[in-house]
């Protein structure tokens, strides 16, 4: 142990925090939290440590950063933003790849409800999220079957209505609306359903017949029969819903019940939402774990990943198969978070035990999925790479390509680009530019030897991976200069190609006559996307190449002015040419007193 890490150590306060281990590139490896920082961090330093992964962790550690909070829930808190934010090597960091979608009701007087994956902060309620997105139209069209909801996006307020700005569309003659859009219905009325609305979202269909029934009696002692017979069809359009709704408990408490299944890096998380004694909805997360964990700590970190939503509900039981790490610092953040006593239920026998089984067996069933979807990927082989291996009559699937293009304009500023795609999807971020240095002139030959060269000279150097397939953008002679610098370098026997653009001809090394493929084959077709990417990269390439180059020969070259003062004027005018023909009025517009030096520049008789 360093000097350093022991002068820390000793000085570590008696307090809640967070504490955060560095490496010797000053990268954060670990956060933790703590209700006693000194306690807990020395004891990562005794000598009897039996993890393997705790004894790597503490090996690296070269720095120890503290942040001290109030209480162990604001450390909670501050931890798991943390490692959302930083992504520690050694935390267990879930992951889900996944933008889940959420039902919006909208902030306005008369609110609309729609599906939506970005969450806007402006006082709009969110319902979700729902990680099955049939579960999704299936509430929304249950809402559309039973309330009069609008469906426009007209915006609705006491000035648009009192002037009759718009007019009722087709949805209130057939009684899907009731024309707020006219002040046909009131704002209270409106209200008043949404929060209908509100309640079947939640689960609380029952609650919700209850409630209607009443006003059904109401109406009828009112003499109301047309309202009694709305509220009529409504309540048994939700009694058919609620008997869809399966009883798991008899005693009507709100709960959510959470199982994971874990092996190696894949780990699965499946929820049911029980709400009134009902089995509402249920919920699978499928995430990736960072390092193998312990199965408490995975369910600690699944139950922060799933509640740190402000749109997700926390009921009052959470049942679960195992009792998680820093039981009651969740307990306690879930109670701040929710405004409720909440607590953890780890069940032993009856009812509440089959239903954590049903859980789990719902959990690993989705890892079953996540493993064969992952086996599947890693064998497919998309089938336009399968017919270019067929139509060039290759021993194995081309899966990873690389092409290369010329750009240049009658031989100034030559640039080269190589493109490269796998799995026949192009992959950007092995994208490559090349200025050509050792050709002056229009030479495409000279030029793609050049690019040949320094690629693959420098894989060999590096003994990196070769291409399943290079190709170059042109007919023989482009192809025979290509071949000629591999086989100058000892690289023999590497598959190699040449499409020519005026025909689409595809040429082989040591073949006179291009080969034959079909027009409609899968596999030229995707040659010709690899192509035109590669010549879209090095024209993009080019022309800023070219436009540097003007801004440094045509206006830098004038006495006092820059390159910021010319590319403003490049901005705002657009081209050289227009500079040259501008006013000195137009010029000062843009630069200010500099302009009568550019514009006697471009005037010198003026």
């Amino acid at each position: 142990m360093t000097q350093h890490l022991q002068d820390i150590l000793k000085n570590l306060p008696n307090k809640p925090g967070v504490y955060q281990f560095f490496n010797d590139k000053e990268k954060v490896i670990y956060v933790g939290k703590a209700i006693n920082l000194k306690n807990r961090v020395r004891s990562y330093f005794h000598s009897n440590l039996n993890s393997v992964k705790t004894i790597a962790l503490v090996s690296k550690i070269t720095h120890i950063e503290l942040i001290v909070t109030d209480n162990e829930v604001e450390a909670l808190v501050l931890e798991n933003n943390l490692i959302k934010q930083l992504k520690p090597r050694y935390n267990i960091n879930l992951k889900d790849d996944k933008s889940y979608p959420y039902i919006r009701i909208t902030n306005e007087p008369f609110p609309r409800i729609f599906p939506t994956r970005r969450i806007i902060k402006d006082g709009s309620r969110y319902f979700g999220p729902y990680t099955e997105v049939r579960n999704m139209k299936s509430s929304l069209r249950m809402i559309n079957q039973i309330f009069k909801i609008r469906s426009c996006k007209l915006i609705l307020n006491d000035e648009t209505i009192a002037r009759k700005k718009y007019k009722v569309c087709l949805d209130y003659h057939i009684k899907k609306c009731d024309g707020p859009c006219e002040g046909l219905v009131t704002q209270l009325a409106y209200s008043e359903m949404v929060n209908e609305v509100t309640k079947l979202l939640k689960g609380r269909t029952d609650d919700l017949i209850l409630e209607l029934n009443n006003k059904m009696q109401a109406a009828v002692e009112e003499l109301a029969f047309e309202t009694a017979a709305e509220l009529r069809d409504k309540i048994e359009k939700l009694k058919t819903i609620s008997g869809k709704q399966k009883v798991v408990s008899e005693d009507y408490e709100d709960r959510d019940i959470i199982s994971v299944a874990v092996e190696d890096n894949d780990s699965a998380c499946s929820i049911l939402l029980i709400r009134n004694g009902k089995l509402i909805d249920k919920k699978k997360l499928k995430l990736k774990l960072e390092n193998s964990e312990d199965l408490p700590s995975v369910y600690t970190s699944a139950i922060q990943f799933y509640y740190d939503n402000e749109f997700v509900e926390v009921p009052k039981e959470i049942l679960l198969e195992v009792e998680p790490d820093e039981k009651e610092t969740l307990t306690a953040w879930l109670s701040q978070k929710s405004n409720k006593k909440v607590k953890f239920i780890i069940p032993q026998r009856g009812n509440l035990k089959s239903l954590v089984k049903l859980c789990k067996e719902n959990a690993i069933l989705t890892l079953k999925e996540i493993q064969l979807q992952k086996l599947k990927n890693e064998g497919h082989i998309p089938y336009p790479v399968q017919a270019l291996q067929r139509d060039l009559r290759l021993k194995n699937p081309p899966l990873k390509i690389e092409c290369f293009d010329i750009s240049n304009l009658q031989g100034t500023d030559s640039v080269a680009s190589m493109v490269v795609f796998e799995n026949g999807k192009p992959k950007r971020s092995n994208y490559r530019k090349f200025i050509i240095k050792t050709v002056d002139g229009p030479d495409d030959f000279s030029s793609m030897k050049e690019v040949i060269g320094r690629r693959y000279s420098r894989l060999k150097e590096e003994n990196s991976i070769f291409p399943d397939l290079i190709m170059v953008d042109g007919g023989k002679g482009q192809l025979s200069s290509a071949v000629e610098i591999l086989e100058g370098l000892g690289i023999n026997n590497q598959n190699i190609i040449g499409l020519a653009k005026r025909l689409e001809e595809v040429f082989l090394p040591g073949e006179s006559e291009p080969e034959l493929i079909p027009k409609a084959s899968s596999g030229l077709k995707l040659l010709q996307q690899v192509r035109d990417e590669a010549h879209r990269f090095a024209i993009t390439f080019h022309r800023l190449r070219r436009s540097k180059r003007t801004i440094a020969t045509e206006l830098t070259d004038i006495k006092g002015i820059g390159n910021l003062i010319a590319e403003k004027l490049l901005k705002e005018l657009g081209s050289v040419d227009v500079i040259k023909n501008a006013s000195v009025e137009e010029l000062t517009k843009v630069i200010g007193k500099k302009a009568e030096l550019v514009y006697s520049y471009f005037h010198p008789q003026k």
